[in-house]
Parts: structure tokens; sequence; C-alpha cells
């Protein structure tokens, strides 16, 4: 007794994969997804799908989920993923950049990355920072505590 597909695909879906396959204007991900589809609407099993495709059997059982949760859609066009929430506001931002063009404090010649997270803590901007956060901001910035020139404000006499 011949094995069930699958995936059954309605002749429709069927054309919009193939047409999609034969286009060939997608990332070849995208491509390999949709012929797994097809090949697997013909009753391909999941072990031959994956040899037949160099991929491990999940990335099948993946692509069939995908396909019985969104449909065709699904399969062809990811997720767009969510930006992550930035640590600082703009205006915190703006803050610790002003703190950073700043005179250092006495007996620091400039300002060092533990010195600006100290500091904007007990300014107030922000109840914890990570030295790490403080440092992709300046980096972000074009800025550098110890350098002459910090970025975030012009160079002048007084920075030199």
């Amino acid at each position: 007794m011949p094995r069930q597909p699958a995936v059954s695909l309605t002749q429709e879906e069927r054309t919009t994969l193939e047409a999609f396959v034969h286009r060939g204007s997608a990332n070849a991900r995208t491509i390999t997804r949709a012929r797994l589809l097809l090949k697997s609407a013909e009753g391909w099993s999941t072990a031959q799908l994956a040899e037949a495709f160099d991929v491990c059997e999940a990335t099948v059982t993946n692509v069939r989920g995908r396909f019985a949760r969104g449909g065709v859609e699904a399969v062809l066009h990811d997720k767009v993923q969510q930006h992550r929430r930035s640590a600082l506001s703009g205006l915190q931002t703006a803050h610790l950049i002003a703190v950073a063009c700043s005179p250092a404090p006495d007996g620091h010649d400039h300002w060092t990355v533990r010195l600006l997270a100290d500091k904007a803590v007990e300014l107030g901007f922000v109840e914890t920072i990570s030295l790490d956060t403080i440092h992709r901001l300046l980096k972000k910035m074009n800025s550098s505590p110890g350098g002459t020139n910090t970025g975030g404000c012009p160079l002048s006499e007084g920075n030199l």
C-alpha cells in the first residue's frame, strides 16, 4: 500500500511553489524549503527528503510544521524579527554623551567606561547599566572616553 503524502497541496499552492522555485530569485534556503514541500506532497519520506536535499530530518519536519501552521506563505517568507528594546532612551543617551563630553572627575585625566556607568547611576539616568552598553554607545557615537575627541562634542581648546 502506498504511503499517504505527509503534505497535501492544492493545485494553486503547487503552482505557487513551482513558480517560486523556477523563478529562482529567492535565497537558496527558501527555495530548498519550497522544493521540500513539493516533494513531500508527492509522498517522499522524511529520510528521503533529508538525504536528497542534504538537510537534516529536523529541517524537513520544521518545513512541514510551518506549512501546517501558516500555509505556503509561512514556508516562503520568514517572520520579521522584533527589534530589541534599547537599554537607553534617547534622552538617557544624550545625558550620557553630555557627561562624556564634560571634564573628567578630579583625580582622573579622562572618563573611563566604569566612571561613566557610575556617574549615570549617581545622576539617576538609570538604576543600573552594563559597561558593555556604555561601550557600544560610545563606539556607535565614534567616541572614546580616553581620547582627545569624544565624538559627541566638538573638538575645542578645552578638549585638546
